[in-house]
């Protein structure tokens, strides 16, 4: 019987490719965004501005600051890749969001594996870059290969698990091949291609991606649903007839694009406990915007809840970029 020998949760944010200097670019969008989600309600800029006076948050992102998380931040993703290459594993199980990069608002599951041959990280197109928004091009050339490049997937594992989850009532979209458009076959989204990219090197490990629409309404599953998937496909795994090698790899996260690092407390605490009543009775309202990523870490700590191994906070590193506390904060967790 297959394995999971390995767990990992790991943020994939802007802030982890740009330098401390270039968070600036973010910010600026901060300031012209209109309706920031956080703790179930919206706000302006200029209204967390006011409401977060009293955390003196500018001591928060000072140069030296800012420089000192960066390091941290690569020091733990290094550490995740030595991590994944001496767990030797046969198969990478990746789980994470998809944001407009294969579906888009004609249809948008709220869970989708992928069980083809292999996935493409394309080569980035400098046409691209119209329309992105401040200091997202540097990230999206940095997440993408020098030349296309095909991922192999491990199809069959890919069908185990669906398999499992549609004996057990789980009405999960099947993706037997790469979308494609006018411009080919679609590039694999940056929850997966930052992995491969920053954390392996571009020598890929065989994979099968996971998909939640963390992101868009309405069709954003629920946290308790989410970890009860993780469930399914941890039991997919180990029931997988094969002697393989397995890690699960929970790609995303924590929360941003404000920071509130309370919720990223809870959930982490709750994970380590192996909570799952606290980890799902959070508010779905919790997960908005780039918060709605901790989904992906559920599904991993559902995947993960049946195994012996035990959950171990590498790093918690909230990156801010403005005094009205948006940023993004950065986690990187080991289950082992």
């Amino acid at each position: 019987m297959a394995e999971i020998v390995l767990g990992i949760g790991m943020s994939h944010g802007p802030s982890l490719t740009l330098a401390p200097d270039q968070w600036d670019l973010r910010a600026e969008f901060d300031r012209a965004f209109k309706s920031h989600p956080y703790r179930g309600k919206t706000y302006s800029f200029d209204q967390l501005l006011e409401m977060r006076a009293g955390e003196n948050l500018a001591a928060q992102h000072r140069p030296e600051v800012r420089a000192e998380r960066f390091q941290r931040c690569q020091a733990a993703l290094d550490r995740i890749g030595s991590l994944i290459r001496a767990a030797r594993p046969d198969v990478l199980v990746v789980i994470g969001d998809d944001q407009e990069e294969w579906f888009h608002s004609d249809i948008r599951p709220p869970f989708a594996v992928f069980h083809g041959d292999s996935v493409l990280n394309s080569a980035f197109d400098p046409k691209e870059a119209a329309g992105l928004a401040p200091g997202i091009e540097i990230a999206e050339r940095a997440r993408r290969a020098p030349q296309d490049q095909y991922y192999p997937v491990v199809s069959e594992l890919g069908r185990r698990i669906l398999d499992e989850a549609m004996e057990q009532e789980f009405d999960v979209t099947a993706c037997g091949e790469i979308p494609s458009d006018a411009k080919g076959p679609r590039t694999i989204g940056h929850a997966v291609s930052f992995v491969y990219r920053r954390v392996l090197k571009d020598d890929p490990i065989p994979l099968v991606p996971i998909f939640i629409n963390a992101f868009y309404p309405p069709s954003q599953p629920r946290p308790k649903r989410c970890y009860d998937f993780g469930r399914r496909i941890g039991a997919a795994i180990r029931s997988w007839s094969k002697d393989k090698r397995v890690v699960v790899l929970g790609s995303g996260g924590m929360s941003h694009f404000v920071i509130d690092e309370e919720l990223d407390q809870r959930m982490l605490s709750a994970m380590q406990r192996r909570d799952a009543a606290s980890l799902t009775a959070e508010p779905d309202g919790m997960f908005r915007s780039g918060s709605s990523e901790i989904k992906n870490w559920i599904v991993a700590a559902g995947a993960l809840a049946e195994t012996d191994l035990a959950m171990q906070v590498l790093d918690y590193v909230p990156c801010y970029r403005s005094d009205a506390g948006t940023g993004t904060a950065n986690c990187f967790a080991v289950w082992q």
